[in-house]
C-alpha cells in the first residue's frame, strides 16, 4: 500500500496535465490485455478519458437527436402548410368551376331568350310584310279595277259617240 500512495503522490504532485495514454484515447480497447497491462494509474486516467469522450459522444448524440427532432418538426410542418395550400386551392377551384358554371347557364338563358325574342320579332315583321303584301294586292286590285272601269267607260262613251255621230267635248288635250 505504501508504494501505491507513493505514486499517487507524485502524480498529484506533477506539473504536466494528466492525458490518458494514447491507445485510451484514440480507440476504446477491445482487448482486455490491453486494459489488463495498464498500469492503475493508466487505468484510472484511461476511464477519466473514456467517461470524458463517452460523455461526448451521448452529447453529440442528444444534439443529433434533438436536430433529427427539429428537422422532422419542420418536414412536418412544411408538409402541413403545403397541405392546407393545396386545399384551399382546391377549394378556390371547385368555387370558380360553379361560378363559371352558373354564369355559362346564365349565359344560355339569355341566348335562349334572345333567340326566342329574334324568332317573335321575326314572325312580327314577317306579319307586317304579309300585311303590307295584302294591302298593296287589294290597292292593285282597285287600281286595276278601276282601270277597266275606266276602259269600259271609255269603250261605252266611244260607241255611243260612234252611234250618234257625235264627237267628244274633250280631246285628250292635243288642241
Amino acid at each position: 500500500m505504501g508504494e501505491e500512495e507513493a505514486k499517487k503522490v507524485e502524480v498529484e504532485g506533477s506539473s504536466e496535465p494528466e492525458t490518458p495514454p494514447r491507445s485510451v484515447l484514440s480507440e476504446p480497447a477491445n482487448d482486455m490485455t490491453e486494459v489488463m497491462s495498464m498500469t492503475p494509474e493508466e487505468k484510472v486516467d484511461g476511464w477519466k478519458a473514456l467517461t470524458v469522450v463517452e460523455n461526448a459522444i451521448l452529447a453529440r448524440v442528444q444534439t443529433e437527436k434533438r436536430l433529427s427532432l427539429i428537422k422532422a418538426w419542420e418536414d412536418s410542418e412544411k408538409v402541413k402548410a403545403e397541405n392546407k395550400a393545396v386545399k384551399r386551392m382546391s377549394s378556390i377551384l371547385s368555387w370558380e368551376n360553379s361560378k363559371m358554371a352558373a354564369i355559362e347557364a346564365e349565359l344560355k338563358q339569355m341566348e335562349e331568350a334572345l333567340e326566342r325574342k329574334k324568332a317573335e320579332c321575326a314572325e312580327k315583321m314577317k306579319n307586317r310584310i304579309a300585311i303590307v303584301h295584302k294591302e298593296a294586292e287589294e290597292k292593285r286590285a282597285i287600281v286595276e279595277a278601276k282601270r277597266s272601269e275606266e276602259i269600259l267607260k271609255a269603250e261605252e262613251m266611244a260607241a255611243k259617240y260612234k252611234a250618234t255621230g257625235a264627237s267628244p267635248k274633250k280631246l285628250l288635250g292635243i288642241f
